[in-house]
C-alpha cells in the first residue's frame, strides 16, 4: 500500500497535474478532494472531464466517472460487486480510488488513445421502436458505416505512422522528383530545338516513331518466345511426370485384386471418416475454448502482481478440492467389483493409438504436400525435374564420385598423418642438432684451453732454459 501511495504522489507532483503533495497530505484528503484529484487525473485521459466538482450535481459526477471507467474497460476487483463499488465511488472510499488512480497513472498512453477512439467508436444506443422508422435506420446504418470507415483510416494511419516514413523524408523525395523534371523538361525542349533545326524534320520522326515500335514488337516478341518456351519445358515435365505416376499405379496395381483395393478404400474411408468426425472436431472445440481465454484476457484490465497472487492462490484451492474429490471417488471404489476397468483401460489404449497415429498421418501429409508444393514451384521456376530413370541414371553417378570421393579422402588423411610424422621427426632432428652443436662447441673451447696451456708452458720452458 506504501509503494501504492508513494506512486501515485510520485506521478502527482509531475508535470502537468503539479499536486503538490506528499504522503500525509494526500492520504488525509476528504470526499470530495479525492474525487477532485480522479476527477483530474481523467482530464489527463480525456479533456472533456476537466471540471470542477464543486459545481457539478454528486449523483452527475458518480455517473461520468462511471461511464468514462466503462469506457476505459476499468475491472474492480473480483470481491467487489458493481453496487458496492458504486458507492464506494460516491463515498470516495479510498481503499477504491486510490487503486484507480495508480491504474490510470500505469496505462496513461494506451487509456489516451482508448479514449480517443471511444469518441468516435461508442454506439449510440437507439430503441429499436425508433428504429423501425425508415429514415431513422438509414441514419443508423449510414452512421454505422461511417464508423467502420473511421476504423479503415485509424488502422492506415497508424500503419503510416509505424512505417517509419516521415514528413521530411517525402518533402525530401518530392523535392528531388521536381528538380528531376525540370533536368527531363530542359532536355526536352533542347532536343526540341536541335530537331526543328534539321532539314528532314518530319521523316525522321517518323523513322525514329518507326524504329521504336519495331523494337517493342521485337521485345514483346522475344517474351512471347520466351514464355512459349517455358510452357513448353513446364508441359515436358508434367508429361514426365503423369507418364511416371502411371507406370507406378500400373506396377502397384499389378496383382491387386478388386477384394484388395475395395478393403484400402475402406481402410482410407475409416481413416478419413475418424479424423473429420473426431479428431478434428476435438482440436477446433480446443482451438475455440483458448480463443475464448484469449478473448477474455483480453478484455480484462491489467493485471497487478497482487491480482495474480490472487488468482493463484484460488487455483491452488481449486487444484486442492480437485484432489480431494479423486481421493474420496478413488476410496469408495472397489477396484475387485469394477469388472469393466480392463476393458476402458484397453479402450483407453486403443483410442491413443489411434489420436498418435491419425497425428502422424496428418503430418506425414502435410509434408507429402509441401514437397509437391516445392517440385510445382521449382516446375514453375524452370528447373529440371529428374524422372524415374534419369534419377537413378543421377543416383548410380552420385555413389561413383561418393565412393570416389571417399578414397581421395582417404588418402589425404593418410599424406595429412605422415605429414605430421615427418613434421615431428624433422623437430626431433633439429633439437638433437642444436644440442650436438652445443656440445662441439663446448669440446672446442676445451680443446682452445689445453692447447694454450701448452704453448704457454712450453715459453716458459724455453725463456727459463735457453740453451736447451
Amino acid at each position: 500500500m506504501s509503494d501504492q501511495l508513494k506512486f501515485i504522489v510520485g506521478e502527482l507532483n509531475k508535470d502537468p497535474l503539479n499536486k503538490n503533495v506528499n504522503l500525509i497530505s494526500f492520504n488525509s484528503l476528504n470526499t470530495e478532494q479525492i474525487l477532485q484529484v480522479l476527477t483530474d487525473v481523467l482530464a489527463e485521459v480525456d479533456p472533456s472531464h476537466k471540471v470542477d466538482i464543486r459545481e457539478e450535481d454528486p449523483e452527475q459526477t458518480t455517473v461520468r466517472i462511471l461511464e468514462m471507467l466503462r469506457i476505459l474497460k476499468y475491472k474492480p476487483g473480483p470481491d467487489t460487486s458493481s453496487v458496492a463499488f458504486r458507492q464506494a465511488l460516491v463515498q470516495g472510499d479510498k481503499n477504491i480510488i486510490h487503486p484507480i488512480i495508480e491504474w490510470l497513472f500505469r496505462n496513461m498512453a494506451d487509456l489516451k488513445k482508448r479514449a480517443y477512439l471511444a469518441q468516435y467508436l461508442v454506439k449510440v444506443e437507439v430503441p429499436v421502436d425508433i428504429l423501425s422508422d425508415a429514415d431513422v435506420s438509414t441514419l443508423y446504418e449510414q452512421y454505422e458505416q461511417l464508423m467502420e470507415d473511421f476504423k479503415s483510416l485509424h488502422k492506415e494511419s497508424e500503419a503510416l505512422k509505424n512505417s517509419g516514413y516521415s514528413t521530411a523524408e517525402l518533402r525530401s523525395d518530392l523535392d528531388t522528383m521536381e528538380r528531376e523534371k525540370d533536368i527531363v523538361i530542359k532536355r526536352i525542349e533542347r532536343m526540341q530545338k536541335k530537331v526543328e533545326s534539321m532539314a528532314n524534320r518530319e521523316a525522321m520522326l517518323s523513322a525514329a516513331h518507326t524504329l521504336r515500335l519495331e523494337r517493342e514488337r521485337e521485345k514483346e516478341l522475344a517474351n512471347q518466345k520466351q514464355e512459349q518456351q517455358t510452357a513448353l519445358s513446364h508441359a515436358e515435365q508434367r508429361v514426365g511426370r503423369l507418364q511416371q505416376q502411371l507406370k507406378d499405379a500400373r506396377q502397384a496395381s499389378t496383382g491387386a485384386t478388386s477384394e484388395g483395393l475395395l478393403q484400402r478404400l475402406e481402410e482410407e474411408t475409416n481413416v478419413t471418416t475418424y479424423i473429420v468426425k473426431q479428431k478434428l472436431p476435438k482440436e477446433l472445440e480446443a482451438r475455440q475454448l483458448e480463443v475464448q481465454i484469449l478473448g477474455k484476457v483480453l478484455s480484462e484490465p491489467a493485471m497487478g502482481r497482487e491480482d495474480l497472487d490472487i488468482l493463484n492462490n484460488k487455483l491452488q484451492v481449486i487444484n486442492g478440492e480437485i484432489n480431494q474429490l479423486v481421493e474420496r471417488h478413488l476410496a469408495t471404489k472397489n477396484p475387485s467389483e469394477d469388472k469393466l476397468a480392463p476393458f476402458r483401460q484397453q479402450a483407453a489404449i486403443i483410442a491413443r493409438k489411434k489420436e498418435t497415429t491419425a497425428e502422424l498421418l496428418g503430418e506425414l501429409r502435410g509434408k507429402l504436400t509441401s514437397l509437391n508444393e516445392e517440385l510445382d514451384l521449382k516446375e514453375l521456376a524452370g528447373e529440371a525435374v529428374l524422372g524415374g530413370e534419369e534419377f537413378k541414371r543421377y543416383v548410380n553417378k552420385l555413389r561413383g564420385r561418393s565412393s570416389l570421393y571417399k578414397r581421395h579422402r582417404a588418402e589425404l588423411l593418410a599424406l595429412k598423418a605422415e605429414s605430421g610424422v615427418l613434421t615431428r621427426t624433422i623437430e626431433l632432428l633439429q633439437t638433437r642438432n642444436e644440442s650436438v652443436r652445443q656440445g662441439l662447441k663446448i669440446e672446442e673451447r676445451k680443446e682452445d684451453v689445453t692447447v694454450n696451456d701448452f704453448l704457454n708452458q712450453s715459453f716458459e720452458a724455453m725463456r727459463h732454459n735457453p740453451h736447451s
